[in-house]
C-alpha cells in the first residue's frame, strides 16, 4: 500500500529542514527564491501537497469562509456564488460551500459543523441565523456577515441592495404607467428581503396615491408564485400590474399568464421583477426588473468579513446598495411628457 508522502520526505528529499519545507507552503513567509524552488521541485516530484487543515491548527487561520445558502435554484445566488468565490481567491481564502434548508434546525446544524471546520468567517446568504448561533459564533471568534439577508437586532453586519428603495421605485414606474391596479406577489414574509420589498413596494404606490391591489406571498418559489398568478388574475377586479419579488418567480409568472392562462404580457398585465439574472434580459422573458448589484455587494461582503477576521471588534455595519431599474417590454410604459 501507498505511503502518504508527509513534509519530513520533502525535507530529505531537497536536503533542508522539516520547518524551511513549511516556510515554501505557508503563504507570506520569508524564504528565498533557491529554497523556495529547491522544495517545490521536490514536492512535485514526490507529489505531496501540504495540508492547509493540519497547518491552519498551528498558524490558527484555515484560510477558508464558510458559506451557508438556503437554495441555488434561484440564478441570482448561482451568479452572487461565483463572484464570492473568485474576490476570496483573490485575497487568498477559499470557499466551502454548505447547503441549508430554511428552518432554524438545519441552518443551526450546518453553522455548527462550519465551526469544526475551523473557518476563518462565515458567510450567510438567504437565510436566518437565530440569534443564540450568532453569540456562539462570536464567542468561537467566527466573525459573521449576512449576504442579501439582514438579521435584525443580531448584532450582525449585513450586505443587501437598498431593498425598499428598490419596491419605491417599482411602484412609481408602475403608477406612471398609468395602472391603477398594482398587485404584489411578494418574497418570503419570513425573510428581511421579502419584506423590505414589499414594504417599500406599499409606501411608492401611497405617494402616488394608490394602494396594494392585493398581496400573495409568494414564498420565493416558482409554483407558489404561479398559483398566486393565478388567484390574482381570477379576481373580480384583477390587477393591471404585478411586481413579483424576484425574477425567479416573475419568469415562472410569466410563463404562466401567457401559456396557462393565455394572456398577454403587458397588453393585459404589465409584470415586474427584481434581480435582473441573466435570463431576464432573454427576448422571451424581456422583463422589466429593479438589478442587485451583485458585483458591488459580493465586493462589500469580502471587505466586511476580512475586516471582521483581522479586526474583530470593528463596529458592526448595514450596508445597503443600490440598484436601477432596468425597463424592458414586460411592462406598459409611461407616457411621454407632451
Amino acid at each position: 500500500m501507498n505511503r502518504k508522502i508527509t513534509s519530513m520526505d520533502v525535507a530529505a528529499k531537497a536536503g533542508v529542514s522539516q520547518s524551511a519545507v513549511s516556510r515554501v507552503f505557508t503563504p507570506g513567509s520569508s524564504v528565498s527564491e533557491k529554497m523556495a524552488r529547491k522544495v517545490r521541485d521536490a514536492a512535485e516530484e514526490l507529489g505531496y501537497r501540504p495540508n492547509v487543515l493540519a497547518r491552519s491548527l498551528i498558524t490558527g487561520s484555515s484560510r477558508i469562509i464558510g458559506l451557508v445558502v438556503a437554495y441555488l435554484d434561484n440564478p441570482f445566488y448561482a451568479d452572487a456564488l461565483q463572484k464570492l468565490s473568485e474576490a476570496l481567491d483573490q485575497e487568498g481564502y477559499h470557499l466551502l460551500v454548505f447547503m441549508a434548508g430554511n428552518t432554524q434546525g438545519d441552518v443551526d446544524h450546518v453553522i455548527e459543523s462550519l465551526m469544526d471546520y475551523q473557518v476563518d468567517g462565515i458567510i450567510t446568504a438567504s437565510i436566518n441565523l437565530s440569534g443564540e448561533l450568532a453569540e456562539r459564533c462570536a464567542r468561537a471568534g467566527i466573525p459573521v456577515v449576512c449576504f442579501n439577508r439582514s438579521v435584525i437586532g443580531e448584532g450582525l453586519s449585513a450586505i443587501s441592495s437598498a431593498n425598499r428603495a428598490g419596491g419605491a421605485k417599482i411602484a412609481a414606474f408602475l403608477a406612471a404607467g398609468g395602472h391603477q391596479r398594482c398587485a404584489h406577489i411578494s418574497g418570503w414574509q419570513g425573510s428581511s428581503t421579502g419584506r423590505e420589498r414589499a414594504e417599500g413596494f406599499a409606501e411608492g404606490l401611497s405617494e402616488a396615491g394608490l394602494e396594494v391591489h392585493a398581496q400573495i406571498d409568494g414564498m420565493f418559489d416558482r409554483d407558489t408564485a404561479m398559483n398566486a398568478a393565478q388567484t390574482l388574475m381570477q379576481m373580480s377586479e384583477p390587477p393591471d400590474a404585478i411586481f413579483v419579488g424576484n425574477d425567479h418567480m416573475a419568469m415562472a409568472v410569466m410563463d404562466h399568464l401567457r401559456f396557462v392562462m393565455g394572456l398577454s404580457v403587458p397588453n393585459a398585465v404589465s409584470v415586474v421583477g427584481y434581480d435582473d439574472v441573466p435570463m431576464a434580459a432573454w427576448p422571451s422573458y424581456d422583463l422589466t426588473t429593479l438589478r442587485q448589484p451583485a458585483r458591488r455587494m459580493v465586493d462589500a461582503t469580502v471587505q466586511e468579513i476580512l475586516t471582521r477576521i483581522t479586526t474583530p471588534d470593528a463596529p458592526v455595519r448595514r450596508i445597503e446598495i443600490d440598484g436601477p431599474l432596468l425597463v424592458r417590454g414586460s411592462a406598459r410604459l409611461p407616457k411621454e411628457a407632451p
